[in-house]
């Protein structure tokens, strides 16, 4: 009796369950990028906000990330404003030819995504990001930050 438990514990594992562990690890590692900001996030109450002269003081200081961080920073106002015309643009277009509140608001917010990805791909290739490593410089930066601003408990 105990070798026929044995040997149904040593089956090989089913296709669906090889499916769901293989994907499983591929989810896994398309979202790896999010380990690095964990650290930072459990953090987020223990350190205060910063403003634009903080960001500017870490990129005077550091001649090796601050571009970096400057031109991802850049990146970010221009798919913001994408991001407004895009909502504005599309919500009008909506309104004008159907009068629909519910039309528009719904335009509203798909222009909102659409300008910010439109925008943020515009940015990418006019500052070049692909060639930089915006990621380091901001995980720089966060570390830069919360070592000036560090609270003893």
């Amino acid at each position: 009796m105990a070798e026929a438990a044995d040997s149904s514990s040593s089956t090989p594992p089913s296709f669906f369950r090889d499916r769901w562990e293989s994907s499983k690890r591929q989810w896994e590692k398309n979202f790896s990028f999010l380990d690095d900001y964990k650290k930072h996030l459990q953090n987020r109450d223990k350190i205060p906000s910063w403003s634009d002269s903080d960001v500017d003081e870490f990129i005077s200081s550091d001649p090796v990330h601050g571009p970096s961080l400057r031109t991802a920073r850049e990146a970010a106002k221009i798919a913001a404003m994408g991001s407004a015309i895009g909502a504005i643009s599309t919500a009008g277009i909506a309104w004008k030819y159907s009068k629909s509140p519910h039309g528009a608001a719904l335009s509203l917010g798909a222009g909102a995504v659409f300008g910010w990805t439109f925008g943020q791909e515009f940015a990418s290739h006019w500052l070049e990001l692909y060639k930089m490593d915006t990621k380091t410089a901001q995980m720089k930066f966060m570390d830069w930050w919360e070592s000036k601003h560090v609270v003893q408990t």
